[in-house]
Parts: structure tokens; sequence; C-alpha cells
């Protein structure tokens, strides 16, 4: 069960995706996902130019040896780009050893422990009525709990928030086809004042049972953070996520103390070592690392049994910025799990499936992984090559104080 192949492959059908073909002497061929959105090219270079000759005549199944050769052997450890690259390998092996196996990928991993997981979906608009019609969609497609996020009178676009922007509207990626990434204003003071009214309207509507999320984007001080989660307490969220920066871990000790609205984080972070304190110290309620940028379905299983020790549970990053390989991965290791809690999930674009065939399903609000073997996703390399790479980054935010630009 030697590897023969590793060939890397980049496409855009509307936005970009890093892939990894493994090919053993047998013929079996495992996928996985390194897309890191805005640096996908430095992940593609990673893999094709320093891990792909490398894994040629390694043995397919030894996952976790592997793991620790690519972690341990490239000196420079950890960090988003490493770690999506490893990530790509350990999906494409635990692709293989099921295929191997004739088995879906959870079994692997100890079986079913539920029989789809519970996903929400992204609810937005530039003002409430806007906002409504984007919830009453979510619902009627199926979704049993909705984040919701608006825009905020007095600023433009907003990050979070679907709109047209002059162009199609991006339901599917905000990262925007640019030589730089867009500057947008942003008055955070204006931003707490304004949520706990939306939350309180919607509330109001669709009453206390529909689970309500909301993303922070990392765009409030730990003491903002704290009024935010305070002001929410009515409304009974599901989570707060991403209300201060995650790398300042000693700032959640301070959002705990003075709210128990239940905290989300680490979309940014890739490996344990990043959740160390917040976990250990109950900073968090929810572990929000993405397989695809945390090493793989090996170091996520590792991170998200440590995280059971503490009752804090799974809420694995999906939107679009993750490739349908990404998002089976994901969906295989949270059916398997005890301590899930809830699958983000956006629907990829059509364009985005006719490359990505996939086997997974949603139904009832509930997402399935499917029951091909492997991960259970397979990619047509004819159809991704007719989407070229194309350079896409996502916004960046400027402080504004009585509408001038005035800080990062």
């Amino acid at each position: 069960m030697k590897i023969t192949s590793a060939e890397v492959v980049v496409t855009c059908p509307g936005r970009n995706f890093v892939s990894l073909r493994l090919e053993t002497e047998d013929g079996v061929v495992g996928w996985g996902d390194g897309t890191l959105n805005g640096r996908e090219l430095a992940v593609a270079s990673y893999l094709r130019d320093h891990v792909s000759s490398i894994l040629i005549g390694r043995d397919a199944g030894a996952i976790e040896d592997t793991w620790q050769y690519l972690y341990r052997g490239g000196y420079w450890r950890r960090g988003p780009v490493t770690m999506a690259a490893i990530a790509a390998v350990d999906m494409a092996l635990w692709d293989i050893k099921a295929k191997y196996a004739e088995m879906p990928l959870y079994q692997l991993l100890g079986g079913a422990s539920r029989r789809g997981l519970l996903a929400y979906g992204h609810a937005s608009g530039a003002d409430l009525p806007a906002l409504f019609d984007s919830v009453d969609e979510h619902i009627d497609a199926g979704y049993r709990a909705v984040r919701i996020q608006t825009g905020v009178p007095g600023l433009g676009q907003v990050y979070g928030v679907a709109s047209g922007g002059g162009g199609p509207r991006y339901d599917y990626e905000p990262a925007r086809a640019a030589a730089r990434p867009t500057e947008e204003h942003w008055d955070t003071r204006a931003y707490v004042r304004h949520v706990p009214s939306v939350f309180e309207a919607v509330r109001g509507k669709y009453g206390p049972e529909l689970p309500l999320l909301h993303d922070g984007h990392h765009r409030m001080t730990p003491i903002q953070a704290a009024k935010l989660g305070k002001s929410l307490e009515p409304y009974d969220l599901f989570w707060l996520e991403d209300c201060t920066p995650a790398e300042n871990q000693a700032g959640l000790r301070l959002v705990r103390q003075h709210t128990t609205t239940p905290l989300a984080l680490g979309e940014v972070f890739n490996t344990v070592w990043d959740y160390q304190t917040l976990i250990s110290e109950h900073l968090i309620d929810y572990v929000r690392s993405a397989v695809t940028h945390t090493g793989g379905i090996t170091a996520m299983r590792k991170l998200l049994d440590f995280a059971a020790m503490y009752q804090i549970k799974s809420g694995m990053h999906g939107p679009t910025d993750i490739s349908p390989i990404g998002m089976a991965a994901a969906l295989h290791l949270g059916l398997a799990i005890h301590n899930f809690g809830i699958q983000e999930y956006m629907r990829h674009s059509p364009e985005t499936l006719t490359v990505f065939q996939t086997g997974y399903r949603f139904e009832d609000g509930l997402l399935h992984p499917g029951d091909r073997p492997g991960l259970g996703v397979e990619m047509d390399l004819e159809a991704a090559a007719a989407y070229p790479y194309q350079g896409a980054y996502l916004p960046i935010n400027r402080l504004a104080v009585d509408g001038t630009v005035h800080d990062w």
C-alpha cells in the first residue's frame, strides 16, 4: 500500500480550492483539502515543492507516523500554511484507508454516534426586512438553526452580510477577486449598540426555540465583547463567535467574568496548543477550528477529545472556503465523536459541485456524510481544469470614529 503519486490541484469554480490527490500502487486514490482562503498558492507550493516528493514510497496506511513525520520533520512547526498542507495529506490517507476497508470513514472512527449533524446556515441582510427574508429562506430550506448578521446603520458594506455590492450577491464567498484586500470601514461602538436590537426583533418574530448564532469576527476588545455578551443574554444565543481576537487568550477571562452567553472560538487557530488555556480554563464552549486548517482528521480528533474532558463541544468551521472534501472530513468526524455540538454549513455553488462530486446529504436540518467508501467525495480533474486560479482576498476592516477612518 505504497504511495506512488502525489498531485496538487488548484481550481476556482467561483472561489479557489487547493486539493491533493494521492494514489497507491494498487490504484486507490485519496483526496485531501488544503484550501487557505486568500493564501491558496502558498499551500499549493508547500505541497508541490516540499511535501509531494517525500510522500512517494511511504506506506499509505501509516497515517499517524506520516502526520508526525510532516509536523516534526519540517522543523518550522505550526502555522496555517503548514497545517493546511498536513491536513490535505492526512485527509487523503484516511480516504485511502477507508476505501481499502470498503467503509465510509466514520465507521473507522468508531461508528455513528447520532443519525445526523445539526447544521446552521448564514442568514443575513443589510436591514431587518432583508434579514427576515434570509431567515425565512433558510427555514424553508430545512435549517433548524441560523446565524444572524446584519448591516450597521451609518456604515457601508459589512463583512459577513451578503450583498451584491454592484455585482452578484456573494452568498457563496466574501473573498473578492482583486489585486489586494478591500478596506471596509467599521465602528465597534455603533455595532455593539445595534446588535441587541436585532436579536430582540428576531426573537420577537421567530420565538424562543430557534437556535440563533452570531459572529463578531474578532472586531471587539475584551471589554466590548463582555458588554455585548451581557446585553445578548435575554435572547438566549446558541453562541457568540469570535467575540475578540483569539490570539489574546487572557482576554477571554474578562469576557467570561461578565457574561453567560456561550462562546465559540478558534476559526483562525491551527493546533491544539492554541486552545490549551481556553479549554483547560473553560473559557469557551465550542471549538471552531476546521479540519482543513488544523492538521486534518488525526489532529482534529485529538483536539476534540481534549475538549471533551472539559465538556466543550465541536462547532467545526464549514463555510464555502472549505472545499467539499474538507466538509466531508468534518462530517465523518462529527458523526463519530460524542461531543458534537453543531456544524456550520453553507451550500457550495453549482460550479463547485461540478468539480467535486459529493456523497453527503442535508435532510430535515441534519447533515450526513453518506455511506460511500472513504470520504465520499471525488474530484473531476477535467472539470477542475476549466476553472483556473483567480487571485481573491477577504476584506479588511478599518475603524472609523465619527465618520473618519482612524485605525485598524
